[in-house]
């Protein structure tokens, strides 16, 4: 992170800006801890336990978080220590809420920055979720590891191997889609700033109207595309290239979320039509982008679709539960605990009609676990847990029950816009009081890193012995 603050500090350089000091001098001081930290621990050796992986995390991601938020403090002596670093655990959980009003005229060093944000922290959850998380058993991820005694699933010989190659596939589409963002009309720097984080799903933008500033459709189309190419698992793509894997390539959660994406954009395309009698052609472009946008909890929006029907809100409040796949930059519950969820009740539904049936609960050709089962429970109870207590504690800060709710779902499943005018698609979550935005930063972080790894954490437990 240290050496990414030379970027912006090289743009605001050559815009003449002096916050490229600020970025040098960041950047600077986090160098050299960082490497007197190395130096003093060099040769020191760490026993590998799940309490050491629960910890390491969860520490990666809190001093990140704080990395990220100095420039954004220091750029600008007005901005509170609260704000700067939700702004940051925001770009790094690829949520996209912000706080900051007049984006047109921030200085391009920041707007890069929080763009960078959005990239390392898309590249980083993959890279987690695919490496880290299965180890520890979170969340019902246990399915998806890589180190699997069943050879045919293990794609690379080597972790560092695969970790390369999924960050070799997430920088080349990143490149693919800011060629397209420039070929179809947005700037150089434009481009590239939203490449990054449509890719990592993060919604983070350089306009205060998001994604609509650019008023074309061809660029609605993209996004739409690369919205969705980020919210399937990452291992899919590597897939694609490695010999005799490609018949495997197919997998229960993409089928049912690029159904899901299908059958509920033209479910709002068909609202948009009967009650807002909008052109179908306009009614498919924008509700595949806004609802694409918010299925994958990216969080650009094109206009505020709160205003276009009852209907269109209730197809929104149910797009930002789901969530993408597992293995992808995409937040929410995500499609694959869906399934597993669905499976268990189906099992149940048949052995209350059949008592003695034996029924096998499967996810594809695989068989799901008692400890996945387990996992995938314990993680839908703890985000709506979650969700009832941050809503409760917004609310006890002054916000109404509507804006408590949505900002606690927006937050904790990583989406970007809630409901209401403070935190909806028209506003941001500026006018939020500190102790609300902190809040609101740590359901953004539990979400981000499947609740589990950060709470189990804070139990007793973790610490006796």
């Amino acid at each position: 992170m240290a050496g990414t603050m030379i970027l912006p500090a090289l743009v605001d350089l050559s815009d003449g800006n002096p916050d490229w000091v600020v970025f040098v001098g960041t950047g600077g001081v986090v160098a050299a801890v960082c490497t007197l930290i190395a130096v003093a621990t060099r040769g020191a050796s760490v026993r590998s336990t799940p309490r050491v992986g629960f910890l390491l995390v969860t520490t990666i991601w809190l001093v990140g978080a704080v990395i990220g938020a100095l420039p954004l403090y220091f750029a600008e002596a007005d901005r509170p220590f609260a704000a700067a670093v939700f702004e940051a655990i925001s770009g790094l959980t690829t949520t996209g809420a912000t706080t900051i009003s007049g984006l047109d005229a921030l200085p391009r060093g920041l707007l890069l920055w929080r763009s960078l944000l959005n990239f390392i922290g898309g590249v980083g959850i993959v890279v987690m979720a695919l490496l880290i998380l299965p180890s520890l058993r979170v969340g019902g991820m246990a399915l998806f590891q890589m180190e699997s005694s069943d050879r045919s699933s293990k794609l690379l010989p080597r972790i560092s191997q695969l970790a390369s190659g999924i960050v070799a596939v997430y920088g080349s589409m990143t490149l693919v889609c800011a060629l397209l963002y420039y070929t179809f009309g947005m700037s150089l720097f434009d481009a590239f700033n939203h490449a990054m984080s449509t890719l990592a799903t993060g919604g983070f933008s350089t306009h205060d109207e998001s994604i609509g500033f650019f008023q074309s459709d061809a660029i609605l189309l993209v996004s739409t595309v690369f919205m969705i190419a980020g919210s399937l698992p990452f291992v899919l793509y590597i897939r694609i290239f490695l010999p005799r894997r490609f018949q495997r390539w197919r997998d229960p959660q993409v089928v049912l979320f690029l159904a899901l994406c299908v059958v509920l954009t033209l479910s709002l395309a068909v609202t948009r039509v009967v009650i807002n009698e909008v052109p179908v052609r306009e009614a498919l472009i924008s509700s595949a982008f806004n609802l694409v946008s918010i299925i994958t909890t990216t969080g650009y929006v094109s206009e505020d679709f709160t205003l276009w029907s009852n209907a269109a809100i209730g197809i929104f409040f149910l797009a930002m539960f789901i969530g993408g796949c597992a293995g992808s930059t995409a937040g929410g519950i995500k499609v694959n605990r869906i399934i597993i969820l669905y499976a268990l009740v189906s099992a149940n539904f048949a052995r209350v009609i059949r008592p003695h049936s034996v029924q096998r609960l499967k996810y594809g050709h695989d068989d799901i676990s008692i400890e996945t089962l387990q996992s995938v429970t314990i993680f839908i109870f703890l985000f709506f847990l979650s969700l009832l207590l941050g809503t409760t504690a917004l609310s006890i800060c002054g916000l109404e029950l509507l804006t408590a709710f949505s900002a606690a779902l927006t937050a904790i499943g990583n989406v970007g816009p809630g409901f209401g005018q403070v935190v909806g698609p028209a506003g941001n979550f500026s006018t939020l009081s500190d102790p609300a935005l902190w809040i609101l930063s740590f359901l953004m972080l539990i979400g981000r890193l499947e609740i589990v790894t950060v709470l189990v954490i804070l139990s007793p437990g973790f610490w006796r012995d």
